[in-house]
């Protein structure tokens, strides 16, 4: 295959000659202007990869720091004082006490409240706020009045039973 290359170089006139290394040359230097313009071009877009990749390690970082911390924190207290009486006391707390008709226990965990007229939003509010005091809503009717926003509501409100 050399022998050959070289028979068919030598076939070649010297201006002949002149002309293939100049064309050589042009492709070699246009191939690599090539090569060199894509390299910078991926150069560009793996440096804006890098800094958003950065930013995600530093949030996976904090959000793992917080993590551990959550998980080494100590589970947050229940006041076992009587649902009934905690309930009553945040109702005064919101405003909701001369709404309220009657709270009967159905357990120390569990307890049945009735308000008479009072407003949707408000009570909302209440029942998200015993979220914090690990109180849920076990069952619930509320009953829209003729005054607007305004609703009658039975509902049974409970906590986890201590372990």
């Amino acid at each position: 295959m050399k022998k050959r290359v070289q028979t068919l170089w030598e076939s070649r006139s010297p201006r002949e000659r002149k002309v293939i290394a100049i064309m050589a040359i042009v492709l070699g230097v246009a191939l690599y202007v090539v090569l060199v313009q894509s390299a910078w071009r991926a150069r560009a877009q793996l440096r804006t990869s890098i800094a958003a990749l950065r930013t995600q390690a530093n949030t996976l970082e904090q959000q793992a720091d917080e993590l551990q911390r959550l998980r080494s924190a100590p589970p947050p207290s229940t006041s076992r004082t009587d649902l009934r009486t905690l309930l009553q006391g945040e109702a005064e707390t919101a405003g909701l006490s001369r709404s309220l008709v009657r709270i009967d226990a159905v357990d120390p965990d569990q307890v049945v409240v009735v308000f008479g007229a009072v407003a949707f939003a408000q009570w909302l509010n209440w029942i998200a706020g015993l979220k914090s005091q690990q109180v849920r809503v076990d069952a619930g009717r509320i009953e829209a009045l003729s005054t607007p926003g305004l609703v009658s509501v039975t509902a049974t409100l409970a906590r986890p039973k201590p372990k």
